[in-house]
């Protein structure tokens, strides 16, 4: 059995090898048939459907024997690669995908569910993973070469993208996509998840209405940017958005956004544009909310003062792993301003700035929750005072290796309750009746 194995194994192995040479042999072809004159004229489907025609001319005139499902699929990756992303058109079309990881072009993992399993995507070499990075990244007015090794840019659905190359990266060049999609998650989906419940929802929607300064807290991959475009759903279709980010992400549903993004410098490391540049000339855009898709460096002293001088309901993201290490980063990103500002005094800023800090996790198993719904209350002496609204409690690990645990309502009514109902906006007291308010299955 074990030499049958084998034997199938290195029959199929060969068979894949050689339908990647007539793969190859078939684009070449192509390329050389292609009258780039009568191209111009032609866009989108069209365009797609008369090269098809030419690829399915190049396929019969081979002299290799392919079944129908083989034959499709050798015009399906031509074509990818005369118009999409080769190889990983195949996985950016699998909506289970959550992100995908590139270590070299042989070693192409995927994240499914909250769990990573490797593929048998492959690309040829190096040289054609660096083809198709250049395409991605030059469509958003980037450039990626051994001058400027890392990139990050957003692909057409929203992705965001992150590639490192030669000679930073020793085994070939390493992508990271995070999938956001075409259609983001919505709130009812996020509530099927169990990422937060119905309570929570209340209260995050009302203290958007109110316009509440909101900060998001979590970890790499804990659901940051996807909270964020849910709760702007919230936002009113009259205000005046104005989002600034490193690579355009979020996917604001209203009206009046206007949409900024920083730019990296140039060859000679002039030209850049900073978050911090982009957040001062913000303010002279009459913004009546202002979202930071995510704060890191010093742009965040000019957030603060932003959120303190008319600028309310303004949401931005960050990251820590606890609402009170949220707090500590926030102090660390103003000292990076260059200010040799008091602690005191920069907490103040903070606490007169932020009302609200939402922790968000990743937990065991791929499991996403919203763990602290944290009031800033204020300053007491030298200290910022916070108390949590809702929390979520980890119990254990089911036995599928994810953790199970519960919302619980802490019982503290929030202090800012007077500034939600003085805008309309009511949200019952039961809500905040101290309670375990759901379990996970």
């Amino acid at each position: 059995m074990n030499a049958l194995g084998q034997t199938l194994q290195n029959a199929g192995v060969k068979k894949e090898v050689e339908f990647d040479t007539v793969k190859r042999k078939i684009h070449t072809n192509l390329v050389d048939k292609l009258d780039l004159t009568c191209l111009g004229d032609m866009h989108g489907d069209v365009l797609r459907r008369e090269i098809r025609l030419v690829v399915e001319h190049l396929c019969d005139s081979e002299d290799v024997l392919l079944n129908r499902n083989e034959r499709e699929r050798l015009i399906e990756e031509v074509l990818d690669e005369m118009f999409g992303l080769g190889p990983l058109e195949l996985l950016l079309k699998d909506t289970t995908v959550s992100d995908i990881l590139i270590n070299g072009p042989k070693q192409i993992y995927v994240e499914r569910s909250g769990k990573m399993e490797k593929t048998n995507v492959v690309f040829r070499d190096n040289a054609h993973l660096l083809q198709i990075i250049d395409r991605i990244v030059s469509k958003v007015g980037r450039r990626v070469d051994e001058t400027c090794p890392m990139v990050d840019a957003r692909l057409p659905d929203g992705s965001r993208l992150n590639a490192i190359i030669p000679p930073l990266a020793l085994d070939g060049a390493a992508v990271s996509i995070r999938r956001f999609g075409s259609n983001p998650l919505k709130l009812e989906d996020l509530l099927n998840f169990k990422a937060f419940t119905p309570e929570m929802v209340m209260l995050l929607e009302a203290s958007i209405k109110a316009r509440l300064n909101i900060v998001i807290s979590g970890g790499t991959g804990s659901g940051k940017t996807t909270l964020l475009n849910t709760l702007s759903g919230f936002i009113s279709n009259s205000d005046r958005i104005v989002t600034i980010e490193d690579a355009a992400e979020l996917q604001l549903q209203q009206d009046h956004v206007v949409r900024l993004e920083t730019r990296p410098p140039n060859i000679e490391g002039k030209g850049g544009i900073t978050a911090t540049d982009l957040v001062k000339n913000t303010l002279r855009m009459r913004p009546e909310r202002i979202i930071i898709g995510e704060c890191r460096g010093p742009e965040t002293l000019d957030m603060l003062q932003a959120m303190n001088t008319g600028h309310e309901g303004s949401l931005t993201t960050i990251h820590a792993n606890t609402p009170r290490d949220g707090v500590a980063r926030i102090e660390t990103m103003i000292m990076m301003a260059g200010f040799d500002l008091p602690v005191k005094a920069m907490r103040t800023q903070m606490a007169n700035a932020v009302d609200l800090i939402i922790q968000v996790n990743r937990l065991q198993g791929g499991v996403r929750r919203i763990t602290h719904i944290t009031e800033v209350v204020g300053m007491e002496q030298d200290t910022v005072v916070m108390q949590d609204i809702y929390r979520y409690v980890q119990e254990g690990i089911d036995e599928t290796g994810r953790c199970v645990g519960r919302f619980v309502s802490t019982g503290i009514r929030p202090t800012f309750m007077d500034r939600l109902e003085s805008s309309g906006v009511l949200v019952p007291a039961s809500a905040f009746r101290e309670r375990v308010m759901m379990v996970d299955d």
